[in-house]
């Protein structure tokens, strides 16, 4: 059979397929419905805001001030109290919030901090700001975020925190890593961005740490459009960084302190009108995140009919929020690999309303390993030179190369399958439409 005859008769085989990624009818045809938040209580809040006339009170001086206008501190109480911890800092978004933990943490040029090569790229940049080495760790098989061995191997004497992050809504290994961060005098900065609402035992995720940070970015769990906050139960890391998150050079000789490392600031601060939102927000998380449990596992229910799918797993004691559903798949099961399964998915449904140019939120992978990004494998950041990775002995310069994590690699590679199809506000109907487009290509697999 030549060339031209082999197009024809693939051409043909589409053309009496089922599956909407050879044209045939599609499972949905309506758009999924957007994450809405917004209410009358949030609106009253905004507008009482606006009517004040205040809408940000922060002053880069030594002032009454300097902590931040009535809607802020409020809100800051709030978020303290709801996690039951001591100290809440709001910031303008969980990255100035990861920044400015690292400074706080009093991290020097040359230090290395231990980093997620699976996360938003702001988790392992986060030392670079302050000239550290990022330090990529594996994570595991099985929940995704660091592995305690992996984090073990990569230790040295130049080693000062490990930033761990609650990957897609499940806490970390706390006992393991904490036991081991304690045994080398490391501090944690958990990134709790994905996971707001999720606990270890009887605590919060975001707290487990020595610092915890929350983003309110537009698509997380609440959302003020933009914003963060990082909690800790610790007054001097607390201070650091309220100073840090704004001018802080500009305000320790008046403040009489005596701690000058990391204290040039930044503008990391939150306005009066997001602080109002996340005021009002903060109240619904509870229900938001058990919404998006209750659909998980009606979704789950019907998905684990597909052999080659695995649901994810939940790390004893602790409980999942969900900020994406993560499935693992076989394509040793399935006989066709696990892009081509995504893609055929993805063409039966729809996009979600107002993140229409995102596509359909059904992904193959997640994100590419951070250490192969074009810094990394470049070690250029600052200017035209290798620093600060110049400021590593000779022998022992950190490597980015390809197969450093091969879990990661792996799990992105052909493996994981996330989507964000299960969310709050999604009916019975939505998810069945997600099951059913799952099912239609299970079942006509051997046309892909």
């Amino acid at each position: 059979m030549n060339d031209v005859q082999v197009l024809q008769k693939i051409k043909a085989y589409k053309a009496i397929s089922p599956l909407a990624v050879h044209g045939g009818q599609k499972i949905r045809t309506k758009k999924f419905p957007p994450y809405l938040l917004i209410d009358q209580e949030v609106e009253d809040a905004v507008s009482k805001v606006l009517r004040s006339g205040v809408l940000s009170r922060y002053l880069g001086s030594w002032h009454q001030d300097f902590y931040g206008g009535p809607q802020v501190r409020a809100f800051e109480e709030a978020w303290a109290a709801h996690f039951g911890v001591k100290h809440a800092i709001a910031v303008n978004s969980a990255t100035s919030g990861l920044y400015a933990a690292v400074g706080a943490a009093g991290i020097e040029p040359g230090d290395e901090i231990i980093v997620t090569p699976f996360s938003m790229s702001a988790s392992a940049v986060a030392p670079l700001v302050y000239n550290a080495i990022p330090v990529f760790a594996d994570i595991e098989k099985d929940y995704f975020c660091l592995d305690v061995a992996s984090i073990e191997q990569r230790i040295t004497s130049r080693t000062k925190a490990i930033i761990i992050v609650d990957l897609f809504g499940l806490p970390y290994d706390t006992q393991a890593v904490n036991e081991l961060a304690r045994k080398h005098k490391l501090l944690v900065i958990e990134d709790c961005a994905q996971a707001p609402g999720a606990f270890y035992k009887n605590k919060s995720a975001g707290t487990l740490g020595d610092m915890g940070v929350y983003s309110l970015n537009y698509h997380k769990h609440i959302h003020t459009g933009e914003g963060g906050v990082v909690v800790t139960d610790n007054d001097e890391l607390a201070e650091r960084l309220r100073l840090i998150r704004n001018h802080a050079e500009a305000v320790i000789d008046a403040k009489g302190d005596a701690h000058f490392t990391n204290m040039i600031g930044f503008n990391y601060r939150l306005t009066e009108m997001q602080a109002a939102i996340g005021l009002v927000l903060v109240k619904h998380l509870n229900p938001l995140v058990e919404a998006r449990v209750e659909n998980v596992h009606y979704l789950e229910k019907r998905l684990t009919s597909i052999p080659a799918l695995t649901m994810p797993k939940i790390r004893k004691d602790c409980t999942h929020a969900y900020y994406l559903h993560a499935i693992k798949f076989d394509e040793c099961v399935a006989g066709v690999s696990r892009n081509a399964f995504v893609n055929a998915v993805k063409a039966e449904l729809e996009v979600t309303e107002w993140r229409e140019t995102e596509g359909v939120k059904v992904n193959a992978g997640y994100v590419k390993p951070l250490y192969l990004q074009s810094i990394y494998q470049k070690k250029q950041v600052y200017g035209t030179s290798s620093y600060p990775w110049s400021l590593q002995p000779k022998g022992t310069e950190t490597s980015y190369a390809p197969g450093i994590c091969p879990v990661t690699e792996r799990m992105h590679n052909n493996e994981l399958i996330v989507h964000e199809l299960m969310r709050s506000g999604m009916t019975k109907q939505d998810l069945d439409d997600v099951f059913h487009a799952f099912e239609k290509v299970w079942e006509n697999r051997k046309l892909l």
